[in-house]
């Protein structure tokens, strides 16, 4: 076999080179997107997971009461926060509340626009210890909703929630007797105003 017969053999055809140029780059681009689309999903899939779970302290929420309250006591006390300078005082009505496990339970809390402009916030939330998470149920909650207060304005937000009687049954919680229901405010943009939405949308529509 001669010289020029063993390079042909060796080297690829340009053609092929071109194709295989071609299927690295595309593999490439396809696993950039994967991966940022994975990133974007990690959030809300977190989110469920720690719902469904309570990892985190996530609390659970329910459409319904409890129809079983037993003859257990149990102290759930309650935390406020504000963070990213957020310039609300943000406070619950009532520190603690003394209930039986599974009774369902109306408390507030409290906060007030301290600005002279009108500013916006949205509510987080967690559990302590956090494997109470999931066995603290909430029917009504202000968190992560978009809340607007005028300059000076106060606000009463109400929380209805009852703790699991399962939770007694929980080997990891054998012993505890208090729970924490923490919630944190975080400033957000004020939302547009209606009539400036509707000019938008004439002009994005080209009538005037």
């Amino acid at each position: 076999m001669d010289e020029n017969s063993n390079k042909s053999t060796a080297e690829p055809s340009p053609q092929k080179r071109k194709l295989s140029d071609r299927t690295i780059a595309i593999s490439c681009l396809a696993f950039f997107f994967g991966m940022v689309g994975m990133a974007f999903a990690a959030v809300p899939l977190y989110a469920m997971f720690c719902q469904v779970t309570g990892y985190g302290g996530t609390t659970q929420r329910v459409e319904q009461m409890s129809d079983t309250i037993l003859d257990k006591k149990i102290i759930v006390r309650f935390d406020a926060n504000t963070s990213g300078g957020m310039p609300w005082h943000f406070e619950p009505v009532q520190r603690d509340v003394t209930m039986n496990i599974g009774e369902t339970t109306l408390i507030k809390y409290e906060a007030r626009n301290i600005t002279d402009k009108p500013t916006a916030g949205r509510a987080s939330f967690n559990v302590t210890p956090q494997a109470a998470g999931a066995y603290f149920n909430k029917v009504e909650c202000f968190c992560f909703t978009d809340t607007v207060l005028k300059p000076g304005e106060d606000l009463e937000m109400p929380v209805v929630f009852f703790v699991d009687p399962d939770i007694v049954n929980a080997p990891e919680l054998k012993g505890v007797n208090t729970i924490t229901l923490s919630y944190t405010f975080f400033p957000i943009a004020m939302p547009a105003p209606v009539a400036a939405n509707a000019d938008v949308k004439k002009n994005a529509s080209g009538q005037l």
